[in-house]
C-alpha cells in the first residue's frame, strides 16, 4: 500500500473516503483488539501477572472506546503497556505529505492542507505513517505549560511567511495536535499544573483543541492515555477533579502476585547474557534475589506509599551476575555461577531503590538490606530443602569446625574446604546438584545450604563470611535462693 503516493492512487485504493472518513482511532484500536480476541492472539506480548487482572480491564476500556489512565506504583510497567497499545494500530496510516497534524487526505483540516487539497485535487502528495509514528508520548513536569501541549503563536513563522499573526499559517502545533489520528499519552499525569490540565478538557469530552489567539477549533481525532502513581497526589500534585471526571476508565497496576510471575519479569527484562562467558544461574539464587523484592513490599521499615519497584531485583540480578563474572575472570573459570554471597556484594543495587521509614532510617538502608537478604534467604531455604536432615552439618560447626566462604575466592579453592565439612556435600542433591557437577555449582549450592543455615539461626557467620558455630541460648539458671514468705528466702542447702 505504501507505493500510493497522490491522493488519486488513493481514491483507487482499500483506504477509501468512507473507511477513512467515518473510522477513528478509538474505533481502529477497537476493531483490531476485537480480531486479536477472535484469533486467541496474545494481547500485550512480554506483559506478565497481569492476564486476569489488568489487562481484562484495558481491553474493557478499549472496547468501550475510553479515555483511560493508569495507576500504580513505580515499576509496575505503566509506560510499556501504553506504548504496547500501537501494536493495536493498522500497519500503515496515509497522510497528506508535510502536514505536522497528519491530516486525513479525505477531510484535512488545517489551512494549509484544505489549500493544498483545493489546488491540487487527486495530484496532492500522500505520505504513511507507521504505528510508531502515531504515538506521541509526553513526561508531565511542573515546567509544561499549554504551548508545549496544545499550541501557541510562532512570530518566527510569520515573519518569515509574510503572514498576518492572526493568520493560521502561524500556528505552531503542540504535541497534541500532533498526535492526531493516533495515541496521546501523558505520563506521571499529577506533575502537571492544575492549570495546564484545564487545558485538555475540550479534547476529552468535546473532541476539539483551541489554540491560544486563534477563533478555531481543531476537531482532533486522537485516543488521550495517562499514567499516574498514587504517592503523586500528595507528594507532588494531584489530578483535578474536573480532568479526572473526564477519564473514562481508571485501572489500578500491581506488582507481581507470586514469586515465579517476579522470576519470568525478572529474566525477561535483565541483561544476563555475558559475551565469551557459558552463564548458569541457579533457580535458588534466582528465588532469593525475587523475594528480597517481595519481603520489601512487606517490611515496615520501607515505606509502603512509595512501592518497591520490580527494578530492584532486575538491578541486583545484573550485579550478582556481574560479581560472579568478575571472579571468574580473577581465577580464569570458564563458567560463571552466581553465589549467595555475590548477592550480598549487589547491595549497591538494592540500597537505592527503598525509601526507608523513620525506623528504617535509624537502621540504615544497608542494614535493612542485609536483614532482607537473609529473610529471602530463609524462605527460598524453607522451599528447597524442606525436610533435609542437615543436623551433621550443624554438629560439625558446634564442635569447633568453621570456615571462610568469600565471594572473591576461586571455586576450587572453595570447593577443598567444603568437603571438610561432615554430612555436606551429601544434601546437594536435593538442590540437584551432584557430585559430578562442576565445581562452580557444587561451591554456589554449599554455600546457599550454610546460608540457609546461618538464616534460622542454627550456625553463625560474621561480616568476613566465616562461619562458625551458633550462638547458643543461655541456660537456664538455677534460683540460689526460695523464697518462703515475701521479702524472705533461704540458701538451698543450708538449714
Amino acid at each position: 500500500m505504501s507505493v500510493v503516493r497522490t491522493l488519486g492512487e488513493l481514491r483507487h485504493s482499500s483506504f477509501t473516503a468512507q473507511r477513512l472518513g467515518s473510522r477513528r482511532v478509538k474505533d481502529e484500536l477497537r476493531e483490531n483488539l476485537m480480531l486479536r480476541l477472535r484469533e486467541g492472539s496474545p494481547i500485550f506480548p512480554g506483559i506478565v501477572g497481569y492476564d486476569d487482572t489488568v489487562v481484562p480491564q484495558i481491553v474493557n476500556a478499549i472496547l468501550s472506546r475510553h479515555n483511560f489512565i493508569l495507576l500504580g506504583l513505580r515499576g509496575q510497567a505503566k509506560s510499556r503497556i501504553l506504548r504496547a497499545l500501537t501494536a493495536l494500530l493498522d500497519p500503515e496510516m496515509p497522510y497528506i505529505a508535510g502536514c505536522e497534524i497528519n491530516d486525513n487526505p479525505y477531510a484535512p483540516i488545517c489551512r494549509r492542507c484544505r489549500e493544498l487539497v483545493a489546488k491540487e485535487a487527486d495530484a496532492t502528495p500522500i505520505a504513511w505513517l507507521t504505528p510508531e509514528h502515531r504515538y506521541v508520548e509526553k513526561l508531565a513536569t511542573p515546567d509544561v505549560t499549554i504551548a508545549d501541549l496544545i499550541g501557541d503563536i510562532d512570530p518566527i513563522k510569520a515573519a518569515r511567511g509574510g503572514h498576518e499573526l492572526s493568520s493560521e499559517f502561524t500556528v505552531h502545533y503542540g504535541l497534541l495536535p500532533r498526535a492526531n489520528r493516533g495515541i496521546f499519552a501523558i505520563n506521571e499525569l499529577p506533575d502537571l499544573a492544575g492549570k495546564i490540565q484545564v487545558g485538555l478538557f475540550n479534547i476529552m469530552q468535546e473532541g476539539d483543541v483551541q489554540i491560544k489567539g486563534y477563533p478555531i477549533r481543531l476537531p482532533l481525532d486522537v485516543a488521550i492515555v495517562f499514567s499516574a502513581n498514587p504517592e503523586d497526589y500528595t507528594a507532588r500534585g494531584k489530578i483535578i477533579t474536573p480532568l479526572k471526571d473526564r477519564i473514562g476508565s481508571e485501572i489500578r497496576t500491581h506488582y507481581p502476585a507470586t514469586v515465579e510471575e517476579g522470576i519470568a519479569i525478572t529474566a525477561q527484562e535483565a541483561w544476563i547474557a555475558r559475551d565469551g562467558s557459558q552463564l548458569r544461574i541457579p533457580k535458588y539464587v534466582s528465588e532469593v534475589i525475587e523475594r528480597i523484592a517481595f519481603a520489601a513490599r512487606d517490611d515496615k521499615k520501607i515505606d509502603k506509599r512509595s512501592g518497591v519497584s520490580q527494578r530492584l531485583p532486575i538491578s541486583a540480578i545484573e550485579n550478582v551476575v556481574s560479581n560472579a563474572e568478575r571472579r571468574a575472570l580473577t581465577h580464569q573459570e570458564k563458567l560463571i555461577v552466581p553465589r549467595i554471597s555475590d548477592i550480598y556484594a549487589a547491595l549497591p543495587a538494592i540500597t537505592g531503590k527503598l525509601e526507608l521509614e523513620y525506623e528504617g532510617e535509624m537502621k540504615g538502608a544497608d542494614t535493612v538490606s542485609r536483614e532482607l537478604i537473609r529473610t529471602a534467604v530463609a524462605k527460598a531455604f524453607d522451599t528447597h530443602l524442606q525436610g533435609v536432615n542437615l543436623s551433621q552439618v550443624v554438629q560439625w560447626f558446634d564442635l569447633g569446625g568453621e570456615i571462610q566462604l568469600s565471594d572473591n575466592a576461586g571455586a576450587q579453592e572453595v570447593l577443598e574446604g567444603l568437603r571438610q565439612i561432615q554430612g555436606l556435600m551429601e544434601k546437594l542433591g536435593k538442590l540437584n546438584v551432584g557430585p559430578k557437577e562442576s565445581p562452580e555449582m557444587q561451591v554456589s549450592a554449599a554455600e546457599f545450604v550454610l546460608e540457609g543455615l546461618h538464616a534460622h539461626k542454627k550456625i553463625g557467620r560474621n561480616e568476613e563470611r566465616v562461619f562458625t558455630a551458633g550462638e547458643k541460648p543461655p541456660k537456664k539458671q538455677e534460683r540460689l535462693y526460695e523464697p518462703e514468705e515475701p521479702g524472705f528466702g533461704r540458701k538451698r542447702g543450708f538449714n
